[in-house]
């Protein structure tokens, strides 16, 4: 895994919120709240509904990060609560087939390193085609840059299930991308 200064930094201001200080944990919140939200909507395809989880993660990522053993675990800890609360909104909705149709139709935030290309846009139009389980993979594991076990941790599935979900979305993309090269 590489140690970049983000990290390091996200590391430092976790331990200072875990020891009181507020101006630490709002630090935090602006450097992640972003990426947060866009987790939930890629869990959930409903941008209200990302903010709610979004909002709500923050609250349980207040109460519990004293709590937090190893400041290095922050990012997959806070995927985590995110993932559940989008689980329990879609419960409690009951919309997990409007959703997935709702999702083709809503654009995916372009991440930060996009350079705006035809390929990079087929991409990600490819990739909002995934299965919302392979989607979150994907984007945790290229996009986030978390190890394996982070996303694991953060789906709350076992490691050799997120090999898999990435193995499939990898060989969907891989077939949609060079079919449309050959188009």
């Amino acid at each position: 895994m590489r140690v970049t200064t983000g990290r390091v930094l996200d590391e430092y201001l976790v331990v200072a919120a875990a020891a009181g200080d507020r101006r630490a944990f709002e630090d935090l919140a602006r450097r992640w709240h972003r990426k947060l939200e866009a987790h939930a909507w890629r869990l959930t395809g409903d941008r209200e509904a990302a903010r709610d989880a979004a909002q709500a993660g923050w609250v349980e990522i207040a109460r519990g990060i004293g709590g937090l053993r190893d400041e290095r675990a922050f990012p997959a800890w806070a995927y985590r609560i995110v993932s559940r609360r989008c689980a329990r909104l879609i419960a409690d909705r009951q919309q997990d087939r409007a959703l997935s149709r709702d999702l083709a139709a809503q654009p995916e935030p372009v991440p930060e390193t996009s350079d705006g290309t035809a390929d990079v846009r087929r991409l990600h139009a490819a990739i909002r085609e995934l299965p919302s389980a392979q989607r979150a993979a994907i984007a945790l594991f290229h996009f986030e840059d978390l190890t394996i076990a982070e996303v694991a941790v953060a789906l709350d599935a076992p490691a050799g299930t997120i090999k898999t979900r990435l193995m499939h979305a990898r060989r969907t993309l891989r077939a949609v991308l060079e079919g449309e090269d050959d188009a």
